[in-house]
């Protein structure tokens, strides 16, 4: 029989003896942690005093407050955790709690209703074999005022290791229970699955087979888990269908599969993981969030539409449109104009308002909008309406904390918020696959927001040979998340502010990660420092710890980012078509590639290079970027923010006459096709050595033009446009640029 180290300790002091050789949570789990208010605390209830449950004080654990999850790292196989939990005595209200530890796809213990008074509960629980994480979760139960949560006397018994059993390589989900092509709900037996996989050696790489057909998931069923999300709604709650959670050398066959959701949730979750892939897998739900109706008239300044009721069914209450499915409800605020036939967004339409208009319900799946004058916007019988109803609480796909990420031909029909969202893990690839219509279904939308998204990631993003359509925002979105300095504490310690309501609480900066300043007002980088400590005071402010001295020249309005988290960019071989807002934005110091793409139609700027720590506060700096061999065709039919042009370099500079080094810089577009109605082609802010190189230009009449020059550039330098060819024929000269020049600009044409 084999013994670790550790569990050698535990023997000489007696077999299973408990032994408090390291704190179970520390202080960089309470960074990762979400709770609903306060601050978590080690040693000290939510409100600072000492941990007191039933009259009895506890020296040691954690105090929170529901609903919060915390992340724990298990420190070795063959563990049980010890503790006990209840409501602390400090409230003055009732409270009531039910406490859950959490393995990556199971409840492993639940406590009962836990309320004010009540002696604490204890528990002893085995961690099963290849854990590495556990999640302490508070969940309320008559809402969660007074829900002051405690954790205490964690302890860690170690138990004697012995030899890893023999492992299949492959396993199964019908051995687990799945069913394909029945209405039943999936998720438990899928979870079943998924902690028989956990459960791995850590040498074995290993196959869950997923036989081809069409599997169903209902929200009822999910796992739930609660956690931030960078630029999404921040609900309590994310109820997870498939949590790949805590794995690693993992592939998940989906063999063409369709997964079918059912409930406001999120589908996918890849969390705690490492060097997981998901293959050949699509996701749909039942009932979209983006509901889509058909114009029957447009007349009397009202519009008159048809509704397919199966797939979106609805009621007209006191003169408004409630949509529903699978236990939610919504009205609409607002809509997008497609042409049904080509599934374009009709020219010039952008966002279409609705607010205050009555409706009325003709029978039938027809409905009258009263004084929703969609004439005036130029659209007509058969045109196609996208009525946008609930927000962007989940997204398809979550990577999260995780490294060496693929999606290998997965396909994101349909979802709740953005398509991918990364945030905080490093190599993530997109092969194939993408945020597109599910064949057959003759619906033009997708996503609620941007396909992709990353944020704070590292390593290397790669999307190649994807298909992103008909989704509400970019194809995607990659920068880091910067916090404004509020407050300067003393001379090594600053407080900072997430500034953006759908970007709060996930852990932006950890101890021992390099820290950059960044200049508020003018947008330029400052000096790069250690971080020593982190405090999450709430889910908006963080205190952080420098090990070393402050630069004088930092102030309050300055912001802070973190310089260790920077991805390179491979986006080469997609298509990005019909969609709202831009085709890509990109904000990172790293390496970036766009190549080989084909911009279709889409709607705003096919390229953004944006950057800024005063509004969005979404920051990186390009230093490196590659445009070419790509086709644009008609982008920019109608205006969004930063779409100035099909190639937009727009870094958001408040002061931009005070910068004194410029923003971004080596840019190389070339090669590429431009098939454009006139429309201007690059517009660059505080942008140094940008070259403009052997690009091809045709111009057509498919809309009506801007009426602007192809260039237009703003404190810049080196600017060179080179052996570029125009139809109808041309030769670029210097009247063809907007200029809004320093002294120290450049611009040549050759």
């Amino acid at each position: 029989m084999k013994l670790s180290w550790i569990g050698i300790t535990a023997l000489t002091a007696g077999f299973c003896t408990a032994h408090d050789l390291e704190t179970v949570v520390r202080d960089c789990d309470l960074v990762m942690a979400r709770q609903e208010y306060g601050e978590t605390q080690i040693d000290k209830s939510v409100m600072g005093k000492s941990l007191t449950i039933g009259g009895r004080v506890y020296q040691r654990g954690i105090g929170t407050h529901a609903i919060s999850m915390i992340p724990v790292s298990v420190p070795h196989e063959n563990v049980t955790l010890r503790g006990a939990c209840g409501i602390d005595d400090e409230v003055t209200g009732t409270g009531s709690v039910r406490f859950r530890i959490m393995s990556g796809s199971q409840i492993l213990w639940e406590s009962p209703v836990m309320k004010r008074g009540m002696e604490a509960a204890t528990f002893a629980v085995k961690i099963p074999a290849g854990t590495g994480k556990l999640y302490l979760f508070t969940d309320d139960v008559d809402g969660n005022d007074y829900d002051h949560a405690d954790w205490v006397d964690l302890k860690w018994d170690y138990h004697q290791s012995v030899e890893p059993q023999p492992f299949p390589t492959t396993l199964n989900v019908a051995d687990f229970g799945m069913k394909p092509g029945v209405r039943e709900d999936q998720s438990v037996a899928l979870r079943k699955a998924l902690t028989a996989l956990r459960n791995k050696p850590d040498h074995v790489r290993c196959t869950l087979y997923i036989p081809k057909g069409v599997y169903h998931f209902d929200v009822n069923s999910a796992l739930p888990m609660s956690f931030y999300l960078s630029n999404h709604d921040q609900p309590s709650i994310h109820p997870v269908g498939v949590p790949l959670v805590d794995l690693r050398d993992v592939m998940i066959e989906g063999n063409g599969s369709l997964f079918v959701f059912h409930g406001v949730m999120m589908p996918m979750l890849v969390m705690d993981s490492s060097n997981v892939s998901i293959n050949n897998l699509s996701i749909d739900f039942e009932h979209p969030n983006l509901k889509e109706v058909d114009i029957v008239s447009v007349k009397n300044a009202s519009t008159e539409v048809q509704v397919d009721t199966k797939r979106f069914p609805y009621q007209v209450k006191n003169g408004q449109v409630i949509f529903s499915g699978d236990g939610w409800e919504a009205g609409f605020w607002g809509a997008m104009a497609f042409d049904k036939s080509t599934g374009q967004i009709i020219e010039n339409t952008s966002d279409i308002g609705y607010t205050g208009k009555i409706a009325e319900d003709l029978g039938n799946g027809r409905i009258l909008f009263k004084g929703w004058n969609l004439a005036s916007k130029g659209l007509e019988e058969g045109d196609r309406l996208v009525l946008r109803t609930l927000g962007r609480p989940h997204p398809g796909c979550v990577i999260y904390r995780s490294t060496n990420t693929t999606l290998d031909q997965v396909n994101i029909h349909h979802c709740f918020g953005m398509g991918v969202l990364g945030q905080r893990s490093e190599n993530i690839t997109i092969r194939g696959g993408g945020v597109s219509i599910r064949p057959g279904s003759g619906l033009v939308a997708t996503s609620g927001a941007d396909a992709t998204h990353f944020s704070n990631c590292r390593g290397l993003i790669r999307t190649e040979g994807a298909l992103y359509e008909g989704m509400m925002d970019d194809a995607i979105n990659v920068h880091s998340t910067c916090l404004r300095i509020e407050e300067i504490i003393d001379d090594r310690t600053i407080r900072c502010h997430y500034m953006h309501g759908q970007s709060v609480g996930f852990e932006v900066f950890l101890p021992g990660e390099m820290l950059r300043f960044i200049a508020g007002p003018t947008l330029e980088n400052g000096t790069t420092v250690r971080v020593g400590h982190v405090r999450k005071v709430s889910a908006t402010e963080l205190v952080i710890t420098l090990d070393s001295s402050l630069p004088p020249e930092i102030k309050t309005g300055d912001a802070v980012e973190n310089a260790d988290y920077y991805p390179a960019i491979v986006f080469r071989g997609n298509t990005v078509r019909n969609n709202r807002a831009r085709g890509t934005l990109f904000t990172t110091p790293r390496k970036i590639v766009i190549e080989n793409n084909n911009f279709d139609h889409s709607s705003g700027s096919a390229i953004l290079l944006a950057g800024d720590a005063q509004g969005w506060f979404e920051s990186g700096a390009c230093e490196d970027v590659t445009i070419r061999n790509n086709r644009f065709t008609n982008n920019l039919t109608s205006r969004y923010q930063f779409t100035e042009a099909i190639i937009s370099i727009y870094p958001e500079v408040r002061q931009l006459r005070d910068q004194k080094a410029y923003y971004h810089r080596n840019v190389l577009i070339e090669n590429n096709e431009f098939n454009t109605f006139d429309v201007p082609l690059l517009f660059a802010i505080s942008t140094q050595n940008l070259l403009f190189k052997n690009n091809k230009v045709t111009y057509n009449q498919d809309f009506k033009g801007w009426g602007r020059k192809p260039f237009s550039f703003k404190r810049c330098s080196s600017i060179r446009i080179v052996g570029n060819a125009v139809e109808p024929k041309r030769n670029w000269t210097l009247q063809d640029c907007q200029l809004d020049m320093t002294p120290d600009s450049e611009i040549r044409f050759q």
